[in-house]
């Protein structure tokens, strides 16, 4: 019970400095993922604050991961980006990991993109293709709501019949197709725990499981935003695709190479479903 007191402190602590510091409400938060940071550069007239100057942040260690808030205009909307994030794997709990969207949830937001780069399941997939989620499977061994509810946050019981936003899938689609966005997708999301990569057993169990694509983050703020009453859309960068019956290396430095190359499209993506979603 002290825990989630102590949550519920450190969250209003949060609320409270940022309440101060921000000019305007968010009406949208924006999770960039792994190599996915420079859509910041965008954002007019912006506010950047480290994310270790702000009470209770989290602070990755991945290198991959900028860790600022980006509060600012994009595309006619007030948005706040979170450059980078922290994963489960670095020791964090989900809760822990989702405390920046809990935050930024209470402070007013009411739309939510999440973005991650991961690992293809689905074999008609292909390097660079962006999927957007349409379902997930978490598969973490954690949940951000675990603990004591706090009833003006949201529901004990959170529905999860459509975590993701009809209106905002939507939009994506057809902003992808009126940019010509190449290798558009959609597909379930399997959050797994790392910070280990998937052996050829678990990619085909995963695969045989429904699962698209697999990564090891978005879940905790996919929950917390769903929980929140939230507008949600997740997309994926899917960085390679795993084949079981030939399992190649994974290296990370390709992962960040190939979200960085696809990161282009991704930031005219966004911006454009913010543009029509304002």
């Amino acid at each position: 019970m002290m825990e989630g007191i102590d949550h519920v402190r450190r969250v209003d602590e949060a609320v409270g400095w940022l309440r101060d510091r921000l000019a305007h409400t968010p009406e949208t938060v924006i999770v960039l993922g792994t190599g996915l940071s420079n859509l910041a550069g965008q954002v007019r007239d912006p506010v950047v604050i480290p994310y270790d100057r702000i009470p209770h942040f989290p602070v990755a260690s991945v290198t991959s991961h900028a860790g600022n808030l980006v509060a600012g205009e994009l595309g006619g909307a007030q948005v706040a980006l979170l450059q980078g994030r922290v994963h489960c794997y670095e020791g964090f709990s989900a809760r822990e990991a989702a405390l920046p969207m809990r935050v930024l949830s209470l402070l007013g937001a009411q739309k939510a993109v999440i973005t991650n780069a991961s690992g293809g399941l689905n074999p008609d997939f292909v390097p660079g293709t962006i999927m957007i989620l349409t379902d997930h499977i978490n598969l973490l061994g954690d949940n951000p709501l675990r603990g004591p509810n706090i009833e003006e946050w949201g529901p004990r019981f959170p529905d999860l019949s459509r975590p993701y936003d009809e209106t905002l899938i939507k939009a994506a689609r057809e902003a992808a197709r009126d940019l010509g966005t190449p290798n558009i997708a959609s597909g379930t999301y399997v959050c797994i725990p790392g910070p280990s990569l998937e052996t050829p057993a678990e990619t085909r169990f995963l695969r045989n499981s429904g699962g698209d694509a697999v990564g090891m983050s978005s879940i905790p703020e996919i929950l917390v935003a769903v929980h929140a009453g939230m507008k949600v859309l997740g997309l994926s960068v899917v960085a390679n695709v795993n084949d079981p019956d030939n399992m190649q290396p994974i290296i990370l430095e390709e992962i960040v190479a190939t979200a960085e190359q696809t990161e282009p499209l991704l930031q005219r993506l966004i911006a454009e479903i913010i543009t029509r979603c304002a």
